[in-house]
């Protein structure tokens, strides 16, 4: 019996994963399906505000379930640089912290940024990470 040898061409999906990293190879296997609009709660209790310069429209934002005293369903928004940019309102986030708790991911794209006074308003949109 001849033995077959394992080939693998240039442009796999094995070859882009080693070369490139798993995420590209599904990249292209994701969606983002819009859930709600809201906004960024607690932007004015930021304990570094330099996060409001360095944002803007159209950028994405991680969203993380934080075990707070305050808030059981607390879910905390980062820029993609890792800052800490505020929470999904209280109002709004039962429904998103029990997505997050059944294993979905969730993430935010900033829709808007008005600066009234002191206060920084971000509106957001919540998407559903779809695979």
């Amino acid at each position: 019996m001849e033995e077959k040898a394992l080939t693998i061409k240039n442009d796999s999906l094995v070859t882009v994963a080693a070369e490139k990293g798993i995420g590209e190879v599904i990249k292209p296997l994701v969606s983002e399906i819009h859930l709600f609009d809201s906004f960024v709660a607690g932007t004015s209790y930021l304990s570094d505000s330099s996060v409001l310069d360095e944002i803007g429209q159209g950028d994405k934002l991680n969203l993380r379930r934080e075990d707070n005293k305050f808030d059981d369903n607390a879910i905390i928004i980062f820029t993609e640089g890792g800052k800490k940019l505020g929470y999904v309102p209280e109002k709004d986030n039962v429904i998103f912290a029990r997505l997050m708790d059944a294993g979905k991911l969730l993430c935010a794209k900033i829709k808007e940024i008005e600066k009234k006074g002191s206060f920084t308003k971000i509106s957001i949109g919540i998407y559903l990470v779809d695979f």
